[in-house]
């Protein structure tokens, strides 16, 4: 394929300058490319050390750039009509080979570096980040720089968080030929043990390779599943599930004469801009964890434009909530018929995220948004020891479609539950290893049962808030994916999804979910006095049925006085 980059500029209309704003914290970024030129300007790039000047010296931040903003270059430059840019772009330059930072000082770099664009404050930033570590990485446990970041991530207790996304890391390439395993015992880098950030790991679907060019080599990965440079969170004990999602990342191929495998085809990888176009290198290939975190930012960013008033909660929620795996992916989590879930989530996050899904809505599916606070606890003054107790939860009762539900009876419907909050990473790092040692709080939903009385479901609910050992919110509720058998391990971290199916005619009588607080270290240490302070959150639920001649959307939309676009 030819890859014409003046005319795709041509075609370019830039957004506008209230447009949300990627903000790239990596290598630097060369804004005066051709390609990055309507999208970054010279007031929008930055530096942590002014001396080191704003230019990309890695040819990283620039390619990462690029996705952000465009995609892969290898799909944006087909077609021939103007292309409208959504978002625009910021840089801090956080890493400068010849003046290394001192490891123990990564959150107050990434810290401030965030502070260093936000001078600009009524900005909506996604921070992107592709910087990890390897050298402090303990199987998912919090590190001064995740802490940094879930501080950063969650915000002021009175002013909106911040959505920072990024990568999960890269396996080490000496053990790549030993793929999957390799991926499976290579963990997480850290900082993306964050429990507040969105991590993002690799798929691809790049498996054609050249054979007159390439004879004997074959595609390392297969089309739809895990990318070779993908780690995984198997090793982890009970801290959050990682990669939250996957992206594309690109492949490898493999020669049986060749012990490693090696980028023999660019196919393999993605196209985006590079900052040696002083030399005629204008574009370059470009993949790994990096490039899938540039491609998710960019869908954040994306939704953003068309949401404004989203919170950050929310887009995260969102990202999660559009993605499923692929049937490879299932495939390779599955033994004698049984999906490992386990596995499967600690391998692939939630899956792929479908822009269709992020961005549109079907008539036969819906997707309702609550964004919300509560305050989680109290100290009880009448209580003898003044000890701190769970205030409240929220139950709230959506506008569901009953009619049309119970009209398609024992039709199999599919409700799907997201639920998005920011934790408070307790001070000092002593105490993180406990349960409730690292968390501020944590928020869990349930949803009422069929027949269920409302009062026998807040009751049902608010036992489950008050009682840290009692674990029956989930109980006699068949039809989750995940349910109350694998709480153990979906249930850590403050991101939580899971999926329903089952007759109509039951989800029709399920109009009511209620959040609510468990233990963490505004209870448990109440000297500190987080007990006074409220939670944000996101809750995102979407029904769908497989008729398409169902409308669904409708009916809800009028009840709340949703006014109708249609698609002409």
């Amino acid at each position: 394929m030819r890859l014409d980059l003046q005319a795709f500029v041509a075609r370019l209309t830039p957004a506008a300058a209230n447009a949300p704003y990627v903000c790239i914290l990596d290598s630097g970024v060369d804004h005066g490319h051709p390609l990055l030129t309507t999208v970054a300007a010279e007031a929008d790039m930055h530096s942590y050390k002014p001396a080191w000047g704003k230019n990309d010296w890695q040819d990283h931040g620039t390619p990462m750039a690029a996705l952000a903003a465009f995609g892969d270059l290898t799909d944006a430059f087909t077609g021939e009509g103007p292309v409208s840019t959504t978002h625009r772009l910021e840089s801090v330059k956080i890493v400068q080979q010849a003046d290394p930072h001192d490891p123990e000082l990564y959150g107050a770099v990434t810290q401030e570096s965030a502070y260093r664009v936000e001078v600009i404050p009524e900005r909506q930033r996604v921070f992107c980040m592709a910087v990890t570590a390897t050298d402090s990485r303990d199987r998912g446990k919090p590190s001064s720089w995740s802490a940094a970041v879930d501080s950063l991530a969650r915000g002021d207790d009175d002013a909106s968080g911040r959505l920072i996304i990024l990568s999960g890391g890269n396996t080490d390439a000496e053990n790549r030929h030993l793929y999957p395993t390799s991926n499976m015992t290579d963990g997480i880098h850290d900082p993306a043990q964050s429990w507040n950030a969105l991590t993002v790991g690799g798929y691809t679907t790049k498996a054609q390779i050249d054979a007159t060019k390439y004879p004997g080599w074959t595609p390392l990965a297969a089309s739809g599943d895990l990318s070779p440079s993908s780690c995984t969170s198997m090793t982890w004990g009970k801290w959050p599930i990682k990669p939250d999602l996957v992206m594309e990342a690109g492949n490898m191929g493999r020669n049986p004469e060749f012990q490693d495998p090696d980028y023999i085809d660019p196919s393999l990888q993605l196209i985006s801009a590079s900052k040696n176009r002083s030399i005629g290198r204008s574009l370059t290939s470009f993949g790994d964890t990096s490039a899938a975190t540039a491609l998710a930012s960019r869908f954040a960013a994306m939704v953003w434009a068309k949401y404004p008033d989203l919170t950050p909660e929310t887009v995260r929620a969102l990202m999660v909530h559009s993605a499923d795996w692929t049937p490879e992916m299932l495939a390779s989590s599955t033994e004698n018929g049984q999906i490992d879930l386990r596995n499967l989530v600690r391998c692939y996050g939630h899956g792929v995220p479908n822009m269709r899904k992020l961005l549109s809505s079907l008539d036969n599916s819906l997707t309702l948004i609550v964004q919300s606070s509560l305050q989680p606890f109290f100290k009880d003054e009448e209580d003898q020891q003044k000890r701190v107790k769970t205030r409240e939860m929220r139950l709230h009762a959506l506008p569901w479609p009953t009619e049309e539900l119970a009209a398609l009876e024992n039709t199999e419907v599919v409700m799907r539950v997201t639920l998005s909050y920011f934790v408070e990473p307790s001070p000092g790092a002593r105490g993180w290893t406990p349960k409730y040692g690292y968390q501020s709080h944590g928020l869990r939903f349930a949803v009422r049962k069929p027949l269920e009385a409302v009062p026998a479901f807040a009751q049902r609910i608010n036992r489950a808030a008050r009682e840290e050992d009692y674990e029956a919110a989930g109980l006699g509720d068949p039809g989750w994916r995940f349910g109350y058998a694998n709480r153990s391990f979906t249930s850590i971290g403050s991101l939580h999804c899971d999926t329903w199916r089952g007759r109509a005619v039951d989800l029709a009588s399920r109009g009511h979910i209620a959040i609510y607080p468990t233990m963490g270290w505004w209870n448990k240490r109440p000297q500190l006095d987080g007990w006074k302070k409220s939670a944000r959150y996101s809750l995102v639920v979407t029904i769908e049925t497989p008729n398409v001649e169902t409308d669904i959307y409708t009916p809800v939309a009028t009840k709340i006085g949703v006014p109708i676009e249609i698609e002409v």
